[in-house]
């Protein structure tokens, strides 16, 4: 039986609820589809660098764990996720107060899961891509300690 949306939304929210550095950057999980799941994030002095953007670690930060948990939906209730690889492409400073990172699964296999991420501005009319990732993902069965 598969789960109900309110079911995975529940999971997700409940692992990234335990994902304290998401804390620390005062991330928050938006929306949670199946293969889809977004994270938004006010910008604040201490997460930009020298010149006032938003530093690059923490848009890769959001953007991967916007990933990690699209391929999340995919992976059974007892399975958990982690990142094995990502290439990431600053397109534009990340100039402006309000964020939105976006991952969306490209194709789930039994023990990898392949994910697109993007970063976006949300301060104009139209939101701005600051970043775009390619991500591979493990899925973790049967290890202690790694579910969901």
């Amino acid at each position: 039986m598969s789960e109900s949306h309110q079911e995975l939304h529940q999971r997700i929210a409940s692992s990234f609820a335990r994902q304290t550095f998401m804390a620390h950057l005062g991330a928050a999980l938006a929306r949670v589809e199946p293969g889809l799941v977004e994270i938004t994030l006010s910008a604040r002095d201490t997460l930009k660098q020298q010149h006032g953007f938003l530093h690059a670690g923490v848009v890769t930060s959001i953007v991967d764990s916007a990933c990690g948990y699209a391929a999340l939906t995919t992976m059974p209730a007892d399975a958990g996720v982690l990142s094995v690889e990502f290439k990431i492409n600053l397109v534009a400073p990340a100039a402006g107060e309000r964020f939105l990172a976006r991952g969306t699964v490209l194709k789930a296999g039994r023990s990898m899961v392949v994910c697109r991420g993007e970063a976006f501005c949300l301060d104009t009319a139209e939101p701005r891509l600051i970043a775009a990732m390619q991500a591979t993902m493990m899925v973790m069965k049967d290890r202690p300690g790694v579910a969901d």
